[in-house]
């Protein structure tokens, strides 16, 4: 079977946040130069793009931001473009909306601090296989919690038989967890706030529409949001 074409050749990828969870190893560094199983974070998300094939990504930089631009713009592939949040950290809807002129329609996100291994195909080629611009403002990676390592948590989403999801319902479990890895289209970015906001607040509204949806994840996705996470992470894409 041939693999399918790619939805976009540009990727977003979020990395302007301070990194408080992973402190005190941000003290000096921005969390997306944290370095596991001896490469920075934010390489793995880059790696996996250029595997793909995704040939573009725009990185939006604040905290720690000339160290964090130094080292993606020393890459060769993909082309990395930086979207320049020193003044003023704009959260992830923000962010995204600062960055749109370098964003085709649809577009990848993802989170800099993203660590997967891949099922039978990319995640990438699975969110282009599963796209549909006709039905979907964003559709998003989820992971079920057998596949999500060294999380605790409660998830974040249903997903009903076709594919959309909703919210986790207050003192529940969900059984599905973002991955932080999405398919944007410039749709959900409409008549979005000014300033910093939450990709949350366009999601809320995509859902109210029937119109955000969800892919599970046939890989392994690793959260690496504290220090502590670090080494089983290193263990488990080593082998030991």
């Amino acid at each position: 079977m041939s693999t399918p074409p790619l939805a976009s050749d540009t990727a977003m990828i979020l990395a302007a946040g301070l990194g408080k969870r992973m402190r005190p190893l941000t003290a000096s560094q921005p969390k997306p130069l944290v370095r596991v199983a001896g490469k920075a974070l934010i390489d793995h998300a880059l790696d996996r793009l250029a595997e793909a094939g995704i040939a573009k990504a725009v990185v939006n930089v604040h905290y720690l931001a000339d160290a964090l631009e130094a080292h993606v713009l020393a890459r060769k592939l993909p082309q990395v473009t930086v979207s320049d949040e020193r003044a003023l950290l704009l959260e992830t809807g923000g962010g995204m909306i600062k960055a749109q002129a370098h964003l085709p329609d649809p577009f990848f996100a993802l989170n800099a601090d993203n660590i997967w291994l891949d099922g039978p195909k990319s995640a990438f080629h699975d969110l282009s296989r599963r796209w549909n611009p006709e039905t979907m403002d964003a559709l998003l990676l989820v992971v079920p919690h057998a596949r999500a390592e060294n999380f605790r948590g409660p998830g974040d989403f249903h997903m009903d038989p076709l594919g959309r999801l909703s919210r986790r319902r207050d003192g529940r479990i969900a059984p599905f967890i973002y991955t932080g890895i999405q398919l944007v289209s410039h749709r959900l970015l409409r008549d979005a706030p000014e300033g910093a906001f939450s990709t949350n607040i366009l999601w809320n509204r995509a859902m109210a529409e029937g119109r955000l949806y969800g892919l599970s994840f046939t890989g392994r996705w690793f959260e690496v949001g504290t220090p502590q996470a670090i080494r089983p992470t290193e263990e488990a894409l080593t082998g030991g």
